[in-house]
């Protein structure tokens, strides 16, 4: 006889059907377990063993044989505890063998039969709900699981005999409540920010379009307090951008007690960090922090000491909103549409561009320019906003804190990105849609320019040896402004605007 119980392997944040298949037949004692499995899963066997001995059972001196198929699927992780432990249950007769027929199962297994959390379970509890399947878990990730359906059976024990009191009736355990993070506190505010009044015009800018934004200034001047206060002014996330936010922290394992939360993603990693640990990879093909980053802000401060290389991985992505980590048997896709925030000094020590420096090593031209090759001109070309964050002085910290804060800003942002959306589903996109995200087609019928601002943008194209990429990235910004200022169509005084802000490039110049 074989018993059979459900469970999901992850592909990105997939998660496909996987059968655990018990038999237990006479021979050798021996427990093997087959199916391409990890490490983790093939380590499943001692938990098991010693699970179902804290719980008064034992294994029958017989040849005991776990199959995860289908066979040629890689499986990876511990949350195959469970639906093995309970396959063996169903197997020996110590619960019925149709108890978990119609439930997907996941969870790890303590050597005393307590279950502990394991990542993924958001995205194995909708797979469930699409299969009509119930869903078992662990007792911390049961909030987690009740956002797939309010329909669907979620059942999260604390322990394996918890769960089998549970099957056989003598113990009933309440279907958990979906869990909402509570707010950290109040977000830092723009109204904190003396002077500045261009740049933060340029944040409001960025904002309301998803505008990857970078902003070159000598150290102090504020570029990491205006990035800081950046979420204070996006708005929540819609429930699909929600979705697919937890799900991708899901399968990192970020979904502290199942909770979920409609702020938007705000990833800050140092400089340190490594390629694989911003677009993903490793071992098992984990989300990156650009992913982590979805539907949010990736922020990096220090942009010229990232490693080239982990930058230019960034190109991609950025155009595509995804990204896929391949491996010599594994391939895993993850959403990454994400704004990018950087900030950089203009050279190693930051002062070249003060009014009478100068560097005692070499011209401060070629100090800047030195320091700015580091950044490539592919990157550098797809930042639509390049702003100068010039030093505060002491006339404007000494002034009053200003009267408009984030949540003016806010309320401006969020009109914007309702215009967005709106004109957006009237073509035929996702509510989601913003300008900075929408086709390059698209935005140019979205801009509407007349005779004046086709003039105005041919000839900067020209005098700025825009690329392609740079013409639509001015449109979209252009088109953003106009949004901010409740306007239909592109007028040329929001193509100068946007104009402005794309600069002449010294960086990039230098940098090719």
């Amino acid at each position: 006889m074989v018993v059979r119980v459900a469970t999901v392997a992850f592909e990105g944040i997939e998660a496909k059907p996987v059968d655990v298949q018990v038999q237990i037949a006479n021979g050798n004692v021996v427990f093997t377990l087959v199916g391409l499995a990890d490490k983790a899963v093939a380590e499943s066997r001692e938990r098991v063993r010693a699970a179902l001995t804290a719980s008064g059972l034992a294994l029958p001196a017989k040849r005991l044989t776990v199959n995860l198929a289908p066979a040629d699927m890689p499986k990876e992780g511990s949350h195959y505890d469970l639906p093995i432990a309970l396959g063996v249950m169903a197997a020996i007769g110590a619960i019925p063998s149709d108890a978990l027929d119609g439930f997907t199962v996941l969870g790890e297994l303590a050597l005393d039969g307590t279950l502990t959390p394991v990542a993924g379970v958001l995205p194995a509890a909708v797979a469930a709900n699409t299969r009509g399947h119930g869903l078992i878990c662990p007792r911390e990730c049961g909030p987690e699981a009740a956002w797939a359906s309010s329909d669907m059976e979620v059942i999260a024990p604390r322990s394996l005999i918890q769960l089998v009191n549970h099957i056989k009736g003598i113990q009933v355990l309440a279907r958990p409540l979906p869990a909402v993070r509570a707010p950290a506190g109040d977000l830092p505010d723009l109204c904190d920010i003396k002077g500045q009044e261009s740049a933060k015009r340029a944040l409001e800018i960025a904002a309301a379009g998803g505008h990857n934004l970078l902003m070159n200034g000598p150290p102090g001047a504020g570029k990491s307090m205006l990035a800081a206060r950046l979420p204070s002014i996006l708005p929540p996330l819609r429930p699909r951008e929600l979705l697919e936010v937890s799900m991708i922290h899901s399968v990192a394992g970020e979904l502290a007690g199942g909770e979920l939360t409609d702020r938007r993603p705000f990833r800050a990693p140092h400089h340190s960090a490594s390629m694989a640990a911003l677009v993903g990879g490793g071992t098992h093909a984990r989300p990156g922090e650009i992913s982590l980053a979805h539907n949010g802000v990736l922020f990096l401060d220090e942009l010229p000491e990232f490693h080239a290389q982990a930058l230019d991985s960034l190109r991609q992505p950025l155009e595509t909103g995804e990204v896929a980590i391949s491996r010599a048997n594994h391939r895993a896709v993850y959403p990454a549409r994400f704004q990018l925030v950087a900030a950089m000094n203009p050279c190693r020590c930051g002062h070249a561009l003060d009014p009478g420096f100068a560097c005692r090593r070499q011209p401060n031209e070629r100090c800047v320019a030195q320091y700015a090759a580091r950044l490539s001109g592919p990157l550098i070309d797809r930042f639509d906003l390049r702003i100068e964050v010039p030093a505060v002085s002491a006339a404007d910290l000494v002034l009053p804190p200003p009267a408009e804060g984030s949540a003016q800003a806010a309320r401006r942002v969020a009109a914007a990105r309702e215009r967005q959306s709106l004109r957006y589903e009237r073509m035929g996109l996702t509510p989601t849609t913003t300008n900075a995200s929408a086709p390059a087609s698209t935005i140019e019928a979205a801009a509407r320019l007349d005779a004046g601002g086709t003039a105005l943008i041919r000839d900067a194209s020209d005098r700025l040896q825009l690329s392609a990429r740079g013409f639509h990235r001015v449109l979209k910004l252009a088109r953003t402004i106009a949004d901010l200022d409740g306007a239909e169509a592109v007028e040329r005084r929001h193509l100068a605007e946007a104009l402005a802000y794309r600069g002449e490039r010294r960086g990039a110049r230098a940098a090719a």
